[in-house]
């Protein structure tokens, strides 16, 4: 950077702002400068390796920006050469979806199927056979009048209800009866009709199973054949689909052949025993009908013909119609496919140089005008990050034909860093993106104009967050609006179809939608890369956080002195167009150390004074430990470091006036008190928002110590403690400038004479004046009457007010003096 220094080209210096940084803090950020150069190289390096890695192969285009139905306005078009004429999206989908009506399914014969057949057959007629045997048994001591029927027929239905076969009742008589007539005829002859079934069964099956018996509805065929492999033999061969049979063409074609066989009784109880038995064998394999549709797609020869060399394609003036759009898009397909390496290398390299051109424009604002974002190496990488997510997901949309580049929320990216850091870096970055992703998508105008115009507004209105509803509902709509406007008054221009902008409506509205990823995205990076944005700060702002409830019941007088310091500073940050927000929030925490030992600090005082048992050093070590244990409470509270920064910072490294004069009055000589013990530890603030803070905590202060503020009186408290914090240097680290403390101390005043305004004294009736009268004179005869001298009093009565600042300063520096005591007793009560 020094050579950019040495062109002129460097960071301008402020001019009459204070000093920025310590000595010794510019010795250790040009000892870590090193470090960071190289860890932001390596960031640049690997954000244009990534992106020009993204940028798709280049598809040449005779022109730009042409559209079906708008007139060529370009010169006569000819064919330089010979090429193929493209099949459009259009038929070549016709022609796929015929491929995919036409591609038989596949089927193996499973040979396995007619054994467990046969098996499954023979253990139907297996458990049959002992019910058959006890009816029999049954029927005949029946007709012999034995004395065993009872148990026989009783032993039949246990048997009976054994059976998985659930005949109905006249199923079982047709069976058993014909059965038990042969057995129990001893003059019949021939087989019983269960062995008839099974004679007719075996020969059915066996036919059934030649023909085949596919394992899936034939109405989900769409084509007329099937292709049937055999593996075992390893044949295939195509058979009509209306030769084969699914299972339940098969049931009715067995259960006709039955019924002509026996009858309808008989016929059913074969049936019923077929289902049991019936498998397909026949089954489809959905691997090899995928791998043969796949075979044939792919097949498909993507031209149709071919236009000769010197042939017109179109000419100045000729409406671009669908097929003269094809022979374009055919033209700028050959042209890319027959490129030489030589021209393709050229095309890439001009692609990388706007790419890289670019991203220096960017980083070089970055190194002008965002200098915290460029030292600091995580916010470095966050930046950079954000961009290459954005950039790499347009990069793959654009692959897929179906796809628009418009679904891509390109404004998700500098909306997050709109809030994480503020709405120029959001501006840069869109730029940035519009210009790769438009590069990336052949160079379209359209986009361009468009991602700019959305991203733009879509930064606007986060800008000035203010609740979690103004993002969720605002946003999403004006990036929206935003996109509509801008394609329709291209759409208007050209004269184009409303096909193609509810295309583009629809995937606009997509985008819309994906904008409200970006609130988890924020929360990803909060917890990465320890950032506190507007979100983080508008929950902490809330008075009902379990920090600020604490600080309300156990330290009531402390948040509301925070309060009203809260109020100065947002109101002095908003003028001078500094973080508002964050003023806030730093303000409502910065005393929340208070709340260890509330009782010792004035504001908390109901009865008494607990600093008037010890020593002043002790007070004062008891009123510089506020400031780490509010360090230590807001980090076990998971405070962000932001804020935590306003509590370290908010006395600076001032002096704890009251206990130090104190400290002297009672010591032998003056040199033994050394003022370093007096001092908070700092640091001194170091933004414009943590100067801010440490004026408005002293102001604040100081003004409620104030005897019948006015005016006059509240101007000069606040010049005085302004330029005593001047003086000691407290504002030497911040980058805050006179002009920006004199708006400052304006704010403040302006707010202050409101607080503090003349009220309207309204009349008494006489016995409540003579009461008041009489306690006025109590308090009076119990002043003189006092041993401690008036000044040595007041040292007493205030301990715990001077852990302000301000109200030391009150006491000591008034130019007159008697009504700075005056002041002090104020504050006390």
């Amino acid at each position: 950077m020094k050579i950019l220094e040495t062109l002129g080209l460097g960071r301008k210096k402020a001019e009459g702002a204070p000093n920025i940084g310590e000595k010794k803090r510019k010795e250790e950020l040009e000892a870590e400068e090193k470090r960071k150069i190289i860890y932001r190289v390596l960031i640049i390096i690997g954000f244009l390796g990534i992106v020009l890695y993204s940028l798709p192969e280049v598809i040449y285009q005779p022109i730009a920006n042409y559209s079906v139905g708008e007139p060529w306005r370009a010169d006569d078009l000819t064919a330089p050469y010979t090429f193929s004429l493209m099949k459009s999206e259009a038929e070549l989908e016709e022609e796929r979806e015929e491929i995919r009506r036409q591609t038989p399914p596949i089927f193996h014969i499973d040979h396995s199927v007619r054994n467990s057949t046969q098996a499954a057959l023979d253990s139907t007629y297996r458990s049959l056979q002992p019910v058959i045997d006890t009816f029999v048994q049954w029927q005949r001591a029946k007709m012999n009048d034995e004395p065993s029927a009872a148990n026989d027929s009783i032993r039949f239905e246990q048997e009976k209800n054994l059976l998985s076969i659930n005949f109905s009742d006249e199923n079982w008589n047709v069976l058993l009866n014909s059965y038990a007539d042969l057995r129990l005829d001893t003059q019949a002859e021939g087989q019983s009709i269960l062995e008839d079934i099974r004679s007719v069964l075996d020969r059915l099956i066996t036919q059934l199973y030649n023909t085949g018996i596919i394992d899936i509805d034939k109405q989900e065929i769409e084509g007329d054949e099937i292709t049937v492999r055999n593996l075992r033999d390893i044949t295939q061969r195509t058979v009509p689909l209306n030769r084969v049979r699914d299972y339940y063409e098969a049931m009715e074609y067995a259960e006709q052949q039955l019924q002509t066989q026996f009858g309808t009784d008989v016929a059913q109880v074969a049936m019923q025993i077929l289902d049991r038995v019936l498998q397909p064998n026949w089954i489809y394999s959905e691997e090899d009908t995928k791998a043969a549709l796949n075979e044939n797609l792919e097949s498909i020869s993507r031209t149709k013909g071919v236009v000769t060399s010197g042939e017109v394609i179109i000419r100045r003036g000729d409406i671009v119609t669908p097929e003269k759009a094809n022979k374009l898009r055919s033209l700028a397909q050959a042209r890319s496919t027959t490129a030489t390496e030589f021209e393709r290398t050229i095309r890439r390299v001009g692609e990388s140089l706007v790419v890289i051109l670019v991203t220096i424009l960017f980083l070089y604002y970055l190194y002008l005008y965002r200098k915290k974002i460029f030292n600091d190496v995580s916010s470095f990488l966050l930046v950079f990050l954000t961009l290459t997510l954005l950039i790499v997901a347009s990069a793959v949309v654009y692959h897929f034909e179906d796809v628009s580049s418009l679904v891509i929320p390109i404004a998700i990216a500098p909306i997050i860093l709109t809030i994480i850091f503020d709405s120029r870096v959001g501006l840069m970055a869109t730029l940035t993106l519009a210009i790769i992703t438009a590069l990336i998508h052949d160079n379209n105008f359209e986009y361009l104009v468009a991602t700019i115009t959305a991203c733009s507004l879509g930064i606007f209105s986060v800008r000035d967050i203010k609740n979690r509803s103004q993002f969720f509902l605002s946003t999403p709509f004006i990036v929206f609006i935003s996109y509509i406007l801008v394609f329709g008054g291209f759409a208007l221009a050209r004269f184009a179809g409303w096909d193609q902008f509810l295309d583009t409506t629809i995937s606009v509205a997509i985008n819309s939608i994906f904008i409200l990823f970006t609130y988890p995205l924020i929360l990803i990076f909060e917890k990465t890369f320890k950032v506190t944005t507007d979100f983080t700060l508008l929950e902490l702002s809330d008075t009902n956080q379990p920090l600020m409830k604490d600080l309300m019941n156990k330290a009531p007088g402390s948040f509301h002195h925070s309060l009203q310091v809260a109020n100065l500073a947002e109101a002095a940050a908003s003028a001078i167009e500094a973080n508002a927000l964050l003023c806030r929030v730093g303000a409502m925490y910065h005393d929340i150390g208070k709340m260890v030992k509330p009782s010792y600090f004035i504001e908390n005082q109901s009865k008494g004074n607990d600093h008037d048992k010890l020593k002043a050093k002790m007070s004062a070590l008891i009123i510089k430990a506020h400031v780490s244990d509010g360090v230590k409470m807001a980090r076990k509270n998971n405070i962000p470091e932001l804020v935590v920064d306003f509590i370290r910072t908010h006395h600076g490294t001032s002096l704890i006036r009251f206990f130090y004069g104190k400290a002297q009055k009672n010591a032998e000589k003056e040199a033994e008190i050394p003022e370093e013990d007096f001092r908070y530890d700092g640091p001194r603030p170091f933004t414009k928002e943590q100067g801010i803070l440490l004026l408005a905590d002293s102001v604040e202060a100081a003004s409620r110590a104030m005897k019948n503020p006015n005016y006059n009186k509240l101007e000069t408290l606040i010049d005085r403690i302004t330029e005593d914090h001047i003086s000691e240097g407290q504002l030497n680290n911040c980058p805050l400038t006179f002009r920006h403390i004199q708006i400052i101390k304006e704010t403040f005043l302006s707010i202050l004479v409101g607080v503090y305004h003349s009220r309207v004294e309204y009349p008494d009736d006489d016995e409540l004046k003579s009461k008041k009268m009489a306690r006025k004179k109590e308090r009076n005869m119990g002043a003189a009457g006092t041993s401690i001298p008036g000044d040595r009093r007041r040292d007493n009565e205030n301990p715990s007010q001077t852990e302000n600042k301000d109200e030391d300063k009150a006491e000591a520096d008034g130019a007159d003096k008697k009504q700075d005591e005056e002041d002090q007793k104020q504050s006390d009560s």
